[in-house]
């Protein structure tokens, strides 16, 4: 799906109505094999009151549906569920774009059908613009009890041709083409219904995408999300596709039998043309490193290390990952255990102002399920260490309005926060949620000049959880007191 604001664009590729085939055999309760239906929940980060439009584009079509949505007021968060839209088919799957004359961000909220035993409901970012190049640092086949759906977005003003590299752990990398992809719309690869000479009944590696205006060699603009599904179990996460490499990633959460068993994981993918080594570094001082990976080939680093004891068990923390001279990576992570399986990209970089988009909070209906928490893990990837008070979190409700600030304590360089709209108000019990059945609440964290902030949203109920990455935003005017 993107997003254009003020003639600027949400990009962000949609899972939306999409039944999944299964890979293996049926099973009384798998993810992969599961309805979902798509909520766009979007936040406006401008001064003005919002006019917005949302264009959906049926998969490889190129004639939108398009949708007026409600004028949003300023910092104000709400929310879209396309399955309430009559203008949008059951059985949709593909892209969109959402329209606006103020700046917006969204996240996209993949609810499973009424009924499901599946829990999970996995979360990926908009996109204001778009590459030339998309990284997928994991995709599975039937592996590892998952299966991968990979979207993939041309987000140019013209059609797209593609080139998408399948890089194996092990085995022969090899490509597919795409071609004309029409402006807006999305390709698809459901990996338990992709077939290819190369592939067998499982696959575990990595993407390398390229696009070209179609007919030229002009660099196009592309980009990607992977929804990745138990095929043996309920969990389902997503994550988006990397568009930015560099030598340096950060992770705002690491773990090692952590609370019940919770563990981190990072898949790290060589994006250069030559092998590197990759070194993962631990807020505790330990770190880890692997040689020799080959370029656009992954590698899978354990929270607890390969060992399994590198990191003592109950660690949580942070991590830095760092590629050899010249090197360039893309990373994501996952964390598993304890009913949660959760998935976000790396940071390559961070920004004084973050902004969230879906925050609740919910005391009275957490023990039954029914309701969600959102914790906001705050790392400190700059320079300096940030002193106490020197960074805060603002929470605001469906129209905007102020619902309490969280002033942090001390932010050492490497380190990092936590965050909740109750801790910025006591009366925050049932944030983001409304008496008439209505939904809105978000959050912007704001540091001082020069801070280099980055922040990841779990948004967890009672019986599973999902990460999504903070947005980095270029200003932020604190509400008056």
């Amino acid at each position: 799906m993107r997003i254009r604001s003020g003639h600027l664009s949400i990009i962000v590729a949609l899972t939306l109505f999409s039944l999944l085939a299964s890979v293996v055999s049926p099973v009384k309760a798998a993810a992969y094999g599961t309805n979902f239906t798509t909520s766009i929940t979007y936040q406006n980060i401008g001064n003005g009151t919002a006019t917005i439009t949302l264009d959906f584009y049926n998969t490889e079509t190129s004639t939108p549906i398009t949708i007026t949505l409600p004028p949003l007021a300023a910092n104000a968060g709400s929310s879209i569920y396309v399955g309430s839209l009559s203008t949008v088919s059951s059985g949709f799957k593909g892209s969109a774009v959402m329209s606006s004359d103020q700046p917006l961000v969204a996240t996209l909220v993949q609810v499973p059908s009424t009924g499901s035993p599946v829990r999970s409901r996995p979360l990926s970012n908009s996109f204001a613009q778009g590459s030339s190049a998309v990284r997928i640092p994991t995709v599975l086949k039937n592996t590892f009890g998952y299966t991968s759906i990979i979207s993939i977005q041309n987000v140019d003003s013209v059609g797209a041709d593609l080139t998408v590299e399948f890089v194996p752990v092990s085995g022969t990398p090899f490509t597919v083409t795409v071609t004309n992809l029409p402006p807006g719309s999305a390709k698809y690869y459901d990996m338990g219904n992709f077939s290819h000479p190369n592939i067998g009944s499982t696959f575990n590696g990595s993407l390398r995408i390229t696009a070209r205006k179609t007919g030229t060699s002009n660099p196009g603009s592309i980009v990607a999300t992977s929804l990745e599904l138990g095929t043996s179990n309920n969990n389902a996460y997503a994550f988006e596709g990397i568009t930015v490499a560099s030598d340096t990633v950060y992770m705002p959460s690491a773990l090692c039998k952590y609370y019940n068993g919770m563990n981190s994981f990072y898949a790290v993918q060589n994006v250069s043309d030559f092998p590197v080594d990759i070194t993962v570094s631990y807020s505790n001082g330990n770190s880890e490193t692997v040689t020799g990976i080959a370029p656009g080939a992954k590698y899978s680093f354990k929270g607890c290390g390969d060992s399994g004891t590198l990191n003592p068990p109950l660690f949580i923390g942070s991590a830095t990952i760092t590629a050899s001279a010249g090197g360039q990576i893309a990373a994501m992570a996952k964390i598993q255990g304890n009913s949660v399986a959760t998935a976000f990209p790396g940071f390559t970089s961070g920004s004084q102002y973050v902004a969230l988009p879906y925050v609740r909070w919910t005391d009275s209906q957490w023990a039954n399920g029914a309701r969600q928490r959102t914790y906001l893990a705050i790392q400190n990837i700059g320079s300096t260490d940030l002193a106490s008070g020197e960074v805060k979190v603002y929470y605001f409700d469906k129209n905007g309005v102020s619902k309490g600030v969280h002033t942090l304590g001390a932010i050492p360089k490497g380190g990092k926060v936590n965050s909740t709209a109750k801790d910025a108000s006591s009366s925050n019990t049932e944030f983001g949620y409304y008496s008439d059945g209505t939904f809105g609440g978000s959050a912007i964290v704001a540091g001082p000049a020069g801070s280099q902030l980055a922040v990841i949203a779990r948004v967890q109920s009672i019986s599973t959880g999902e990460d999504y990455n903070g947005f980095p935003i270029s200003a932020f005017t604190p509400p008056s007191p």
